[in-house]
């Protein structure tokens, strides 16, 4: 049906071939790049069969980008790379005339801050080239606002609140390790909280709100507010949120470990001089730390992420949960990877999937929530995240 070109060899591009490799009349060749080409031959190498070839790019430069794009000719570009390379990659889309997909929103390289800004800015542009261009397509962002989207069509005409509520209640055994890229991650939850409310954003404290939520299958678990890109677009496409709030669990140790990375400033993005070179200190952090993609074989448990929505149904409040419970071990048994690489891998692998089939495809940039929910969610359930919905229900927040 068509050719993709997978950028980015980490354990979200792992799971991505993988599930791409398994559906060979959707996805005809693949092609896996990255900076490091012998972690694309290794990747390749696993799911055999020649299905994947490889090859070699720096995502930062967009000549180089275009070289390979024109070399290769795919139909659509899924960006799995770092969040600092998602402009490139739009701008090497843009100049070679082929679709793109990421599943994290731009975040400048030397600033702790991510929105969508930088990204809606190029709707015009890809709009006159006639391209699309589907943003945030992983898990969260991704998933959860494909469900906010299926429950708006399915189950409410309005909707009031939101929770986004994200829990990983696994143990990979190691003193302190980020489930993906430490660097982001580490960027990403030290920053100061915010919440949609009453039409303004609310900003907080770093981990000032939080309370117990329970977990299906896992029980209760301390979750703390933080912000997540997925709202600023939620709150756009459905203005009649009251309240929009993303909430995430943290033991203890790691938010111990997070404090102490901080105070002695080896969460700095600010590059330092060291014995007569600039190094950035949390850079420098991500190499020494365990690799996100390696966690996998010793991880035990599960995550559980979900959207707890309350609205008006007929005229009368009605709550709704929709979540799906991911094992590390059985993602691990599919793809050598653990689930939280398998989680946001296999949502980008659906949403190539509705491009290629025409189903979400169509000019400028989107979100997905901004597309038919319903093709994306019946592949969840096919293509090992399925869904649970609970109505009328306790949604404890």
């Amino acid at each position: 049906m068509g050719k993709v070109l997978v950028i980015g060899a980490g354990g979200v591009g792992t799971v991505v071939v993988h599930k791409m490799a398994s559906l060979p009349g959707v996805f005809t060749e693949i092609m896996l790049a990255s900076r490091t080409k012998a972690k694309c031959d290794a990747i390749a190498a696993k799911i055999g069969g020649g299905r994947v070839q490889t090859a070699q790019v720096d995502a930062d430069d967009v000549p180089q980008l275009v070289k390979l794009i024109r070399t290769f000719n795919p139909d659509i570009v899924v960006n799995v790379a770092l969040p600092y390379q998602d402009l490139h990659i739009m701008d090497a889309c843009l100049e070679t005339g082929v679709a793109y997909l990421d599943t994290a929103n731009y975040e400048p390289l030397d600033e702790a801050k991510y929105e969508y800004s930088w990204q809606w800015a190029y709707i015009d542009r890809f709009k006159k080239a006639g391209l699309t261009a589907i943003l945030g397509c992983g898990f969260d962002p991704g998933v959860t606002s494909v469900y906010t989207a299926y429950a708006a069509k399915h189950h409410f005409d309005e909707l009031h609140y939101l929770d986004i509520v994200d829990c990983n209640a696994g143990d990979h055994g190691k003193p302190f390790a980020t489930n993906f890229n430490p660097e982001i991650n580490i960027r990403e939850v030290t920053q100061n909280g915010k919440y949609w409310e009453d039409g303004k954003w609310i900003t907080t404290k770093p981990h000032e709100i939080h309370r117990p939520v329970n977990y299906p299958n896992i029980g209760p678990k301390e979750s703390y507010v933080i912000y997540h890109e997925e709202l600023e677009s939620l709150v756009k496409n459905y203005p009649t949120l009251k309240r929009a709030r993303f909430w995430m669990t943290f033991g203890q140790e790691y938010l111990t470990h997070l404090r102490v990375i901080q105070n002695i400033g080896m969460a700095g993005i600010i590059p330092i001089m060291y014995e007569g070179r600039e190094i950035v200190p949390i850079q420098f952090l991500k190499a020494v730390l365990p690799n996100p993609g390696d966690l996998g074989e010793n991880y035990t448990g599960q995550t559980s992420i979900g959207c707890r929505i309350r609205g008006l149904k007929d005229g009368k409040e009605k709550t709704y949960y929709v979540f799906n419970n991911c094992s590390h071990e059985a993602a691990y048994a599919e793809t050598g990877t653990q689930g939280v690489s398998y989680t946001t891998g296999v949502p980008a692998a659906i949403g190539a999937m509705m491009y290629l089939q025409g189903l979400w495809k169509k000019p400028g940039v989107f979100n997905v929530e901004e597309f038919d929910p319903d093709p994306f969610m019946a592949e969840l359930n096919k293509l090992g995240l399925p869904w649970v919905e609970q109505h009328n229900v306790d949604i404890e927040l």
